[in-house]
């Protein structure tokens, strides 16, 4: 494995200006806020020599003119957003179909779910690939990664780079955003994961029904007989049993094909299937995989490994050495006696079972969030509702508020919070501010939780990313 791995700095085939090179194909898509008509003269600028563009997008007259003098291939396409897909695979020669590659979606706990499975196949022997929220990665090479699920022009660019450096499998976070903009059109799963489905992503799909019909559509990229695992104790993955009836089921709660068993909120875990239990033990300085929420995650990975041929051996030698995710249950000891987590939670089902298992272990809590600028209204009420349930303490601040009032978005918050409760409420903007008054407020035994960002090393402010590290500020206090 190469140590030196690079995404090329020029696409094939892309949507976006920055990757036009000499030759390029340039697909104009209209978005929720540009139109990529207004950036075909740069793309042609820059080099490119083929247009792609929607049946029904009107170019003006000077730029049509520029491109039959130009002599550039102007292409009209039913659906762009598709097009993007299958022209940029076609570019890379297809590498999906040369890759076993697993699509895990839900809700939450697609990250943590993907982090483990790959870290059981890479302890295994094999040469693997990871696409994720929280990074990207060939091997032990990490790119950083922008979105849940990459755009298709960087995405077959990725997958082309894996086949080069004969990786075999790619687990990939498949978002329902990824699904409903055709990101992974023409790529077809060996696996599949539903971790559970509840609220999220209301500025997107006019209701939870949508929102979830287009987390379904992970299925439509299923090959023949692959093994597909959802999670039976969700009311919403249940639905999915009359639609697929040959589904693998996993659960905590109740009898299924796959049963774990939690020992004292613990990460360690018994699984039975096939009538055959093994338990599967994580290492205890691994805050990570704590709370029963996880037990979700662990099984699921496990069950598939065990599906995709892996041995019971392979899989707990990986429990024992798996260190954790980027931003998920991220644990730092501080000087006072308290400690702080750093966790990517930001919708409401995330809050409360992470509150449920952090109210287990402190008889002191303290929580600092937002919520992000632009989207998600609907559920802010709901995640101050729930903080103010759970925590001794809340500190209301900033989470990538973009062009969104940030005053706004805490009123919205605390429109949530009963009336009694209200006097726990601090309000600080400067999010490095409320992470030090959190700290001020602690005392031995506190668990200080800043929610939202997780791995992220930024605010949005407007249109501009700030560098901002949640864990450098902890680490300093």
């Amino acid at each position: 494995m190469s140590n030196n791995l690079l995404i090329p700095t020029q696409f094939p085939v892309t949507c976006h200006t920055d990757f036009v090179g000499q030759g390029s194909t340039f697909v104009a898509i209209k978005g929720y806020k540009q139109d990529g008509i207004s950036y075909i003269p740069l793309a042609i600028e820059k080099g490119a020599r083929t247009i792609v563009v929607a049946n029904s997008a009107i170019i003006p007259s000077a730029l049509q003119q520029e491109i039959t003098q130009k002599n550039i291939s102007l292409i009209r396409v039913q659906n762009t957003r598709h097009a993007l897909a299958i022209l940029s695979a076609q570019a890379a020669d297809y590498p999906a179909d040369r890759l076993c590659i697993i699509g895990i979606t839900g809700t939450k706990g697609k990250t943590t779910t993907s982090f483990l499975l790959e870290h059981i196949i890479k302890k295994a022997g094999h040469k693997t690939a990871l696409l994720s929220t929280v990074h990207n990665k060939i091997g032990d090479t990490v790119f950083a990664a922008p979105l849940t699920t990459a755009q298709p022009d960087y995405l077959h660019q990725f997958l082309k780079l894996c086949v080069q450096e004969k990786v075999r499998y790619v687990i990939v976070e498949v978002a329902a955003q990824a699904l409903s903009m055709h990101r992974v059109a023409g790529i077809f799963f060996d696996g599949i994961i539903f971790t559970n489905f509840s609220q999220e992503h209301g500025e997107f799909y006019s209701s939870l029904e949508s929102y979830f019909q287009a987390k379904c559509a992970i299925f439509e990229h299923a090959k023949p007989n692959i093994p597909i695992f959802i999670n039976q104790d969700d009311i919403w993955c249940k639905r999915l049993l009359e639609r697929y009836p040959k589904l693998e089921t996993f659960s905590i709660t109740q009898e299924s094909l796959w049963k774990a068993e939690l020992l004292r909120e613990a990460p360690h875990v018994t699984i039975t299937m096939s009538n055959k239990t093994f338990a599967l033990a994580c290492p205890i300085d691994v805050p990570a995989l704590l709370g029963a929420f996880n037990g979700y995650n662990i099984i699921a990975a496990a069950g598939m490994a065990l599906k995709l041929g892996f041995s019971l051996q392979d899989i707990v030698h990986a429990g024992t050495t798996f260190s954790g995710v980027p931003g998920r249950m991220q644990r730092y000891q501080l000087q006072n006696g308290a400690a702080c987590i750093i966790d990517y939670a930001h919708n409401p089902s995330s809050f409360e079972q992470l509150f449920i298992f952090l109210k287990k272990i402190t008889p002191h809590l303290i929580v600092v969030f937002g919520a992000g600028g632009e989207r998600g209204h609907d559920k802010r009420p709901i995640m101050g509702q729930l903080a103010a349930l759970y925590a001794d303490t809340i500190i209301l601040t900033t989470d990538n508020p973009r062009s969104e009032n940030p005053h706004d978005i805490i009123n919205d918050i605390i429109s949530g919070v009963p009336e009694e409760k209200k006097v726990n409420i601090l309000i600080e903007l400067d999010r490095e501010q409320a992470i030090k008054k959190a700290y001020a407020c602690s005392q031995n035994n506190s668990i200080i939780a800043l929610l939202g960002k997780g791995p992220e090393e930024y605010q949005i402010v407007g249109n501009t990313k700030h560098y901002f590290s949640e864990s450098e500020i902890v680490k300093q206090l």
